[in-house]
């Protein structure tokens, strides 16, 4: 079962992927950033990796983000205020909040936000229901348990398939700007070759997102930001990192 969805398109779009370190934003967002780049969208990314070096988990010390910033014309910076924060844990969203201007958008991974993950961040109640971020559109997913649910047939142990959320919030991201997925999957296959377990789980949580995002009200609406076809002439290009 499919829901209608209104399909808006802006011009450009910044997106900030925010987790522990352990959470591999990172690769989601380099992933997403390859996927942006096929579509043919002029694009720009920063990456900020933890203050500290094995800083403890869910600490504003170990927060890790990656920004991308991608358009229909030439741009020149990853930008400053992100029009999407996908905040995994508590420590991500108060660590980036300040960046998201009034209406942006909040994709909040709800399973994170137990009363000690919270007060080690100093959050004294819930921000997702003490009215605090009542100026933004925030979206609470169980990303952690859809993930876990999504990968129930492959015999894999809890914290193993745990690890997959951020292919089913890359899954989700995907959808809801229209990003193709093919490059995606073929990376996932190449790079977990030896382990044919692990890549069929990162793919199922990776396509389980994408139809999360297809299937639930929640996200009423989806964005398309067409490509940079005056920026970028059809040719061969190269990601050098």
């Amino acid at each position: 079962m499919t829901t209608e969805h209104e399909v808006r398109r802006p011009d450009r779009v910044i997106i900030r992927f925010a987790g522990d370190s352990g959470d591999g934003m990172q690769l989601t967002g380099d992933r997403f950033t390859a996927q942006t780049a096929s579509f043919g969208n002029d694009l720009s990314t920063l990456p900020n990796f933890p203050a500290e070096i094995r800083a403890p988990a869910g600490t504003l010390p170990g927060v890790s983000s990656f920004q991308l910033h991608f358009a229909d014309h030439d741009i020149l910076t990853p930008g400053d205020a992100p029009n999407v924060l996908v905040a995994m844990n508590p420590a991500a969203l108060k660590a980036n909040i300040g960046d998201v201007p009034p209406g942006g958008e909040i994709i909040v991974n709800t399973d994170e936000f137990a009363k000690r993950a919270m007060a080690k961040v100093g959050y004294a109640t819930s921000p997702l229901e003490d009215g605090s971020l009542d100026g933004y559109r925030v979206h609470p997913v169980p990303l952690t348990t859809l993930t876990i649910e999504a990968l129930k047939g492959f015999g894999l142990a809890r914290k193993e398939a745990e690890r997959s959320k951020n292919m089913f919030a890359l899954g989700l991201l995907s959808w809801m700007y229209h990003r193709p997925t093919e490059g995606t999957e073929a990376f996932l296959r190449r790079k977990f070759a030896k382990k044919p377990e692990i890549m069929a789980a990162n793919i199922a949580a990776f396509r389980a997102g994408w139809n999360f995002g297809e299937t639930t009200e929640d996200f009423a609406v989806s964005y398309e930001v067409a490509p940079a076809t005056r920026a970028f002439p059809t040719g061969t290009y190269r990601n050098i990192s």
